[in-house]
């Protein structure tokens, strides 16, 4: 980060000190299960030792960030991950050669593969990422959880994967009603009985493919973790917080920050152990007698990631000069008892605008 030692600068000449930086960013989506996207612009556009200018990556035309002027610049189409990389490697160096992006930050799941392949490229062409390695990003997916468990000394609940509803039956005699159906990628159900298990495989299946993961369900109160590893093993970043509002997705509505030690040497134990490299998310679960149950790791910010802006960690920031090699020294502390709160609110597009990226897919 970029200091001043002049203790009569005005604002103004400390601004003009600061250095501009290109960023992509995708995830600029806000359906009921929103993009962590616009939540990392917010973060960036107040970085405290840099300015930048924002390139939005988008999948879709109607993806509200697109037409959100104030925090992103300019916008371009690229290919969904299904379409390959090689057509996400030919629309990316496009962009590059008209924006000339220093850093680049994927925010889905399900693009990160695509991105982790092409990010010795992209280093070529003068472009950063600060990404999971292939090892960390294959070992903590949901199929591979309990296991992961085991290795580095984290309480996972039971689980099993399944690729035909058929197993369904055989396993539910194993795990206890209810428990959860979960896709590789999103999407989970809690399943009451073996109907609706069976339904739930179904519906998750002809969406996200197999296999799908069946996992005990933990009674108690829902927790995640927000933070960021330097791949040395050390925690740059960590912010807990307790979901207070749930949508019927899962997806916390609203949460507060909190002070729990045993959470937080949980996620230094992560982040120590499999020395983790970039943004992530824990989703715990903590039973009534105390104890914490990893349920899923996210490799990547999570949309709520404005939280810990607000509570003192600037995680876009920190993630933007690591991928830059700068040094970074880890957030010693963070405000407790703070709200987050989403909402929801209509903006006012003109047809042409909306015409423009559907067409020339940018914006």
């Amino acid at each position: 980060m970029i200091f001043s030692d002049c203790s009569g600068c005005t604002n103004s000449v400390l601004k003009m000190t600061k250095p501009l930086i290109t960023i992509a960013v995708t995830g600029l989506n806000a359906i009921d299960s929103p993009g962590p996207g616009v939540a990392v612009i917010r973060g960036l556009r107040e970085a405290a030792s840099f300015d930048v200018r924002i390139i939005g990556l988008a999948y879709e035309s109607l993806e509200p960030g697109i037409y959100m002027h104030h925090l992103v610049d300019r916008t371009y189409h690229i290919p969904y991950p299904a379409a390959g990389i090689d057509a996400l490697k030919e629309r990316l160096e496009y962009i590059i050669g008209k924006e000339k992006p220093d850093v680049l930050i994927p925010n889905f799941d399900a693009e990160l593969y695509s991105f982790m392949k092409l990010e010795k490229h992209l280093n070529t062409l003068g472009v950063h990422l600060f990404l999971p390695t292939f090892e960390q990003f294959e070992e903590r997916h949901k199929v591979n959880l309990p296991e992961f468990g085991k290795k580095h000394g984290i309480d996972v609940p039971p689980g099993f994967v399944v690729s035909d509803a058929s197993e369904i039956f055989t396993i539910s005699k194993e795990l206890e009603f209810p428990f959860m159906v979960k896709g590789k990628w999103y999407d989970a159900f809690v399943a009451y009985n073996f109907e609706q298990a069976r339904t739930y495989f179904n519906k998750i299946s002809a969406k996200w493919g197999l296999p799908v993961v069946l996992q005990q369900y933990i009674h108690g109160t829902e927790y995640n973790v927000i933070g960021l590893g330097d791949g040395a093993g050390n925690t740059i970043a960590a912010v807990p917080m307790r979901k207070q509002y749930i949508t019927d997705k899962g997806k916390a509505w609203a949460g507060i920050s909190v002070d729990d030690k045993k959470l937080m040497a949980l996620t230094r134990r992560f982040v120590e152990s499999t020395k983790w490299r970039g943004a992530f998310e824990l989703e715990l679960m903590r039973t009534n007698q105390g104890k914490y149950y990893l349920m899923e790791i996210n490799p990547r910010i999570p949309a709520w990631v404005y939280l810990a802006v607000g509570v003192g960690q600037n995680i876009p920031e920190a993630l933007t000069l690591l991928a830059l090699g700068k040094e970074v020294l880890p957030f010693e502390k963070y405000d407790v008892g703070k709200l987050f709160i989403r909402y929801a609110f209509d903006m006012i597009v003109d047809r042409s605008e909306f015409e423009t990226i559907s067409s020339a897919g940018e914006l």
